[in-house]
Formats: C-alpha cells, structure tokens, sequence
C-alpha cells in the first residue's frame, strides 16, 4: 500500500541540471514522490543544455520529467521559469499547455504579500558579457562534482564522512563568498524597491532563508539551492516559507527507485519517450 503523501501548497525548486553527471535524480525522484504540491514552481537550470549530450542521458532523468508530467495530468499547476542553462526555452516565454506555463519570472499573491520569483542569472555579470568563459566554468564544476563522488565513496569505504568539495573552495575563496553576499543583496535592493515582501532565486546553489533590511524597507530573501550538492528546495505551507532538506527527510529517503533506472537511453528512446509524455499530458489535460 502507497503511503500517503505530504500535501503542499508550493514548491520551488531549481537547478536540478538534468543531463549532468552530478545530478541526484534518483534522490529528486523520491522527493517528489512523498509530496502533494498544489503547484510547483521549476526555477531555471531544470535540463542542463549547455553540457547536454545524448550520450548521458540516464532513465532516472527521464523518469523525473515522467514525474512531472504525471502531476500536470493530476492537477498540479507547474511554472517553469528559465534560467541560464536552459535558457534555449526563453525562445518559448508565455507558452501555455493546461497547466503548465513557461515563464522568465513570477509573481505570486500568497496570503496578501508578493513574492518574485525569477532564476537569477540576470544578475550575474559572467554571464552577461563572458559567457564562454560561465560555460567553461560549468564544465569545471561538473568534472570536480565527478572528482568529489570518487572522494566521498573513498571516505565511506574508510567510514569516515561525506565532503562538499565545492562548498570548501566557495567558503575559502572570499571572492566567491563576496559574490553571493552581493547576490543576495542586489536581489533584495530591486526587490524592496519594487514593494515586494519575499524575493525567490536560485542559481548560485547556496540555499538560504533570511531577511534582509536596509534604509528603504525589508525583504525575505530565499534561495531553493540546488539538486547537485545541497538537494534542497523551498516549500510555502500556511503563511509560512521553510527551507526542504532531503537529508533530514527520512520518509523521502525510505521510497524505493528501481536501480535500473541507471540505464543510459538511446537517441531514439529519449526522443521516444519524450513525445510519449508530450501527447499522452495532452490528451489527459
């Protein structure tokens, strides 16, 4: 018998980079199958197109846009908003099908405040005027993802405990420390000047739940973190934001994946699959 699932009225999650070998699939996958959200926001960095390659495309990336579109058919409103890595869909803002909608940015009315929801690349000034060179930094990040999961089974295999490469080298590097801390307040400036009460980014990977003042007013500022390292995202329930840890949700973490979902996927069974979902969300909408 299926256990009952956790209701929730919104969801935002971002930078899940599908496609990527540092993605946790699997882990989302069991994440999304312990909720009942209301409607889910997908923050940017959804499928991961700048390292996006036919060759690696494993069946649990598939099954989490099965997943989602299973939800679209039960009722789920879905917002995809887009960011860098998937910034291709751009081509695509204000499509509509049922439910589902694409989108640069939000703003939502929960309970007579107003949150903006965007990805946050718009503030990142690498992206803006190097982007060779954000690409190539990305590509860096996944080859030290794959170095810091050959570390980690080392450091199991000696029982000792996992490490974040990558949250090493941000927290010692103080440019990179500067960068979010500028990020966060960039942010919350626009988002005091425009009477905003909640300000909802991504793309830096750094979850974070915090208000932030300054001589012009306050803003809540979250970040939904990320589904590489961190597997976090954000939930608003009765009034109320919290940040979602996969690590403290033993009931997620208990729901069972087939291993064999590990299968690479050929050209023509990605393409397959994908018309599949397309048309059969289609006709249950």
């Amino acid at each position: 018998m299926e256990e009952p699932k956790r209701p929730v009225e919104l969801v935002v999650i971002s930078d899940i980079h599908l496609g990527t070998y540092g993605c946790r699939a699997e882990d989302l996958l069991r994440y999304l199958k312990s909720i009942k959200p209301k409607k889910i926001i997908l923050n940017g960095d959804i499928i991961d197109m700048w390292q996006f390659s036919k060759r690696y495309w494993p069946k649990s990336h598939m099954l989490i846009v099965k997943h989602i579109t299973s939800l679209l058919a039960k009722g789920t409103e879905i917002v995809y908003v887009t960011g860098n890595h998937d910034e291709m869909l751009r081509k695509f803002v204000g499509f509509k099908l049922g439910s589902f909608s694409i989108e640069n940015k939000v703003v939502l009315e929960l309970d007579n405040k107003k949150a903006w929801v965007f990805h946050g690349d718009v503030f990142d000034v690498t992206m803006q005027y190097s982007k060779w060179l954000a690409k190539l930094g990305a590509v860096g990040y996944d080859t030290l993802i794959l170095l810091n999961t050959f570390v980690n089974f080392l450091l199991k295999t000696l029982g000792r405990g996992k490490i974040s490469l990558s949250k090493r080298i941000k927290d010692s590097v103080k440019s990179a420390v500067k960068f979010i801390n500028d990020f966060e307040n960039i942010a919350a400036d626009i988002a005091i000047d425009n009477n905003y009460d909640y300000v909802v980014c991504g793309h830096i990977h750094h979850p974070q739940k915090k208000k932030i003042a300054t001589d012009k007013g306050k803003v809540v500022y979250l970040n939904s973190g990320d589904w590489i390292e961190n597997l976090t995202s954000l939930e608003y329930n009765n009034g109320s934001w919290s940040i979602y840890n996969f690590a403290d949700d033993l009931v997620a973490q208990s729901i069972k994946v087939n291993k064999k979902n590990n299968i690479i996927l050929s050209n023509d069974e990605i393409f397959s699959d994908m018309v599949s979902e397309f048309l059969t969300t289609r006709v249950k909408s």
